[in-house]
């Protein structure tokens, strides 16, 4: 059973660790994500290296906590659509949650991806994120189509998480003006 007590501290380290994740983007985008050592993110940020560690285990977690939820979003918009929906057409639907969280800060989501695309190792992370999404999202396409071959599904995830980085691609290239929606439409449509 949670307590309040519990509940008080978690609210209380969550704003912690955005503020800490405030502050280090901030002097990314400043002097280069390459340039910025951890002590000189605690430094900026008024506490000690080992405190910083303790809530960001290394520079990347700062820069790609934020897409931490997005893998548990679509999987859980997935295993939403209904059940008579072709997989391909549940897959871009699943995607919504992506496009309403990049369209909630634009600006600040724009910075985050700049950085992200400007920067080899956080792109790599990236990437490896994505693959890390992959089991979740063909657990629930088994789920909805079990006489589909694993090959299918997997081909499938693996397109529709290559429309969202190419969207995601096209949506900073347009300065965040764009709809993310339609840039995944767009994507989408490219396979049907």
């Amino acid at each position: 059973m949670t307590t309040a007590r519990s509940r008080t501290r978690d609210i209380a380290r969550d704003a912690v660790r955005e503020e800490l994740a405030q502050v280090a983007l901030g002097l990314f985008q400043d002097e280069g994500f390459d340039r910025v050592t951890l002590d000189g993110l605690a430094a900026a940020a008024g506490v000690s290296r080992s405190t910083f560690l303790r809530y960001f285990g290394t520079k990347e977690d700062v820069v790609l906590g934020a897409f931490d939820p997005l893998g548990g979003l679509m999987t859980d918009a997935l295993r939403a659509r209904p059940a008579d929906e072709d997989d391909w057409s549940a897959l871009r639907r699943a995607l919504d949650p992506v496009a309403v969280h990049f369209s909630a800060r634009p600006a600040e989501r724009l910075a985050l991806l700049r950085l992200v695309q400007g920067t080899p190792a956080l792109c790599a992370r990236l990437r490896e994120k994505h693959v890390g999404w992959h089991p979740r999202l063909l657990g629930v396409l088994a789920e909805r189509s079990p006489g589909a071959s694993t090959l299918v599904r997997q081909v499938r995830v693996a397109a529709a998480l290559d429309c969202l980085t190419v969207a995601l691609e096209h949506w900073v290239a347009g300065d965040g003006t764009g709809s993310m929606a339609e840039l995944l439409d767009e994507g989408f449509g490219a396979f049907g």
